[in-house]
């Protein structure tokens, strides 16, 4: 009987090999699932009441002939258990179908193709190596080579099949397997899968690695699972396999024997196997976090990081071959992985403002993708915006907008060519006679000419001050301090001498090349009461290297968190080419000295400020309160200080 229907099987193929040359209609809704593996996947727990409730959206190619089912092998029907042999019971495939169509928009339908083998090593799929190893098991376990002649002798042939028929119909989407049991401690089991996944893709004419294949772990060590360190080696599974991802078992209930589910169990499993088939379709099944937003730093589309009502940030990462991740936000925290295996963490309340961060995965750093990337702290950095109660100032609004120019110019200087960005005032295409002054704003250590533009806000700030005429019109240049690596001397440097260096180009390079181009490409008045400068931190610094020698060029100098040539020794009207030495001069040139800092970054500035009125030395001395040395500073400071200017 097993040879007439291996021939039969045959025939059957070469039709489907014809029929297949002729072509024929496949619905993209249609999506199919093969579920392959061992006892956990062929059905063991008992079948309740509520697992028999059929849905027309859910369907079963029968995988061979059970009359007392009234199915037919190579026939459709809708899906309830068993779905594996005839007198199987439930399997977590029953859920995963269940939990699909829950989900999924109405139009889409599952179908199931269910080829499983209780005892088996995951050999018995193997389309070289499957008769040597039922040859070689037949005496131990008669019983499994019983259970295998129900699938013709050959479990992976019928797998192919019923999958060839199933392609008539719908599209394959992914593979569920759950198989190890048999195969505990062997370390080749993953390689094993991947022979196995690379010949199911080719004889079914798919592309290599194009589906995912979701592979189950053994009852867990929590449940005191007798093949529970076999869970180790599944883990490495997406090393070799790259679209696989292991369904955790934590938690999930078993039986005495302690290597079967329960019912409840196999019913919770197979939800995780959606839930991680569903994320990667862009379907994620677990509620957000009570009253959390995506945070707007978000990559486009992207739910996550979100931020909730306390301002801590939730995060949530898809790295299934990984064994430890990290995210790293001014403190490490570690992440767990959930139930549908992505690795989650929420931290503590944030702070209001833009952080840097990105996250650490088995000891290596990587951006998160989730979210847009910042060059800040010397490299490309994920960023997360956390909401401020003063937002409002760098939040678009329907107004008038500037724009944002790019520049590049070939620079003496550097020996390279540079680029600058520019911005012009919403008028500035308006009337095309109008000059207008112009501010050169500076960035720090470690961030180069996109700071201000991307992390800074500064074409929203300015949109809607000028809107509320708080502030002039005004162009602003943002050029690269050229100090976008962190200052760290060579090996043998003088340390002072090295920081005298450090970005030391920039001022010849903004006075001999900037300031000349931007004069003759943009309409900007040349007169130094209209012409102001600032910088944030290390721009600061460049910005009192640049203009407090040069107040023949600026009348408004600006320092946020900004260093300078000063200590409780300083002489002041030795620094700075004599710049303080007359207090009345000074007063006079300078229109405006502006010291800003954040609450939390110390006394230096209030002292430093403190020791000019003391001079003589007219300032304006800012605060931002509740923040450090980071952007929320400096927004608020920008937002200051233009109000201040070409008045």
């Amino acid at each position: 009987m097993k040879q007439t229907t291996n021939i039969l099987l045959i025939l059957f193929g070469v039709g489907l090999s014809l029929f297949a040359q002729k072509g024929f209609a496949q619905d993209p809704n249609f999506h199919i699932y093969l579920c392959i593996g061992q006892s956990n996947m062929e059905g063991p727990a008992p079948i309740g009441p509520q697992d028999t409730v059929s849905n027309k959206r859910l369907q079963l190619l029968s995988a061979l002939d059970c009359p007392e089912l009234g199915r037919t092998m190579g026939n459709w029907y809708d899906a309830k258990p068993p779905l594996c042999r005839c007198n199987t019971r439930l399997s977590p495939a029953d859920y995963f179908g269940r939990t699909m169509i829950q989900y999924l928009p109405e139009k889409i339908s599952i179908g199931l193709v269910h080829v499983a083998v209780a005892g088996s090593k995951i050999e018995i799929f193997d389309k070289e190596l499957y008769k040597t190893y039922l040859d070689t098991s037949a005496a131990s376990r008669p019983w499994m080579i019983r259970m295998s002649d129900a699938y013709g002798g050959n479990p992976y042939q019928r797998l192919v099949d019923m999958a060839r028929i199933a392609q008539q119909k719908g599209v394959i989407k992914g593979i569920l397997l759950h198989q190890g049991e048999s195969n505990t401690g062997d370390k080749a089991w993953p390689a094993k899968v991947k022979k196995i996944y690379d010949d199911l893709l080719a004889d079914l004419k798919l592309a290599p690695n194009s589906i995912p294949l979701l592979a189950g772990e053994l009852v867990n060590a929590d449940q005191g699972g007798r093949c529970a360190s076999m869970n180790e080696i599944i883990a490495t599974l997406p090393q070799t396999l790259p679209r696989a991802s292991v369904i955790p078992s934590f938690g999930l209930e078993a039986v005495p024997d302690k290597l079967h589910f329960t019912a409840e169990g196999i019913r919770k499993f197979g939800k995780r196997y959606a839930a991680r088939m569903l994320y990667s379709m862009g379907v994620d099944i677990e509620a957000y976090p009570a009253q959390s937003i995506a945070a707007e730093t978000n990559a486009p589309g992207m739910p996550y990081p979100r931020v909730d009502a306390e301002n801590r940030a939730v995060f949530k990462i898809d790295a299934p071959a990984a064994s430890n991740v990290q995210l790293d936000l001014g403190k490490k925290y570690d992440m767990v992985k959930n139930e549908a295996g992505l690795w989650t963490v929420t931290t503590e309340t944030l702070q209001p403002g833009f952080h840097y961060y990105y996250l650490l995965i088995d000891g290596y750093r990587f951006s998160d993708p989730a979210s847009e990337s910042f060059f800040g702290i010397g490299k490309m950095m994920s960023g997360i915006e956390i909401p401020a109660p003063d937002q409002a100032f760098y939040t678009p609004r329907d107004i008038p907008h500037g724009q944002v120019r790019e520049n590049y110019y070939y620079s003496a200087t550097m020996g390279k060519y540079e680029r600058f960005f520019v911005y012009t005032p919403p008028s500035y295409d308006v009337n095309t006679t109008e000059k207008f002054p112009v501010l050169y704003l500076q960035h720090g250590m470690g961030e180069d000419e996109r700071g201000w533009v991307e992390q800074g806000k500064l074409s929203i700030i300015m949109d809607n001050l000028i809107a509320d005429k708080k502030a002039k019109p005004m162009v602003i240049v943002i050029s690269d301090g050229g100090t976008g690596g962190m200052f760290k001397p060579a090996v043998g440097e003088d340390v002072n001498e090295a920081r005298k260096q450090f970005g030391a180009k920039f001022s010849p390079m903004l006075l001999d090349e900037i300031i000349p181009y931007t004069e003759k490409n943009f309409r900007v008045k040349t007169d130094r009461l209209s012409r102001a400068m600032a910088g944030l931190s290390w721009g600061g610094f460049q910005t009192f290297q640049t203009a407090l020698p040069n107040l023949d060029k600026f009348a408004y100098i600006g320092g946020f968190s900004g260093a300078g040539m000063f200590n409780p020794e300083t002489d002041m009207k030795t620094v700075y080419n004599g710049a303080f030495a007359n207090s009345t001069d000074f007063n006079k040139k300078v229109k405006v000295f502006f010291l800003g800092i954040g609450a939390h970054e110390g006394q230096r500035t209030k002292a430093l400020s403190d020791a000019f009125i003391k001079a003589g030395i007219n300032n304006t001395y800012y605060v931002s309160e509740n923040t450090a040395h980071e952007w929320l500073t400096w927004r608020r400071c920008l937002y200051q200080f233009t109000q201040q200017l070409f008045k």
